[in-house]
């Protein structure tokens, strides 16, 4: 069997796993960003989604942030994304977390 590459989002268990079964992308964000506030630099988060539009929003989300997009994990019966968040985060919005900056 190949090891996992370095950046293979199977390479290393979640910190946080965020369930967003059922939710729209733009739920999902708002629960994302209330569950990885105040979490440590380098927290590998999966994130669990059913929304068909997952694949692009999220790294989108990740570019926007700073956070680093990992990719779809394999092997997991529900879609699964993973992400590692940066110790630099540009800052969102608390009530609209696809928008940069202060309100």
């Amino acid at each position: 069997m190949t090891p996992p590459l370095p950046g293979d989002p199977s390479a290393a268990a979640p910190g946080i796993t965020v369930d967003g079964t059922g939710l729209l992308c733009v739920t999902l964000l708002l629960r994302l960003r209330a569950e990885i506030d105040g979490a440590p630099p380098g927290t590998v988060v999966h994130v669990v989604t059913t929304d068909p539009a997952a694949p692009l929003d999220l790294p989108a989300w990740c570019h926007m942030t700073g956070h680093h997009y990992l990719g779809p994990v394999p092997g997991t019966p529900a879609p699964v994304h993973a992400l590692r968040l940066t110790a630099t985060p540009r800052p969102t919005r608390p009530d609209a977390p696809w928008h940069t900056g202060p309100r």
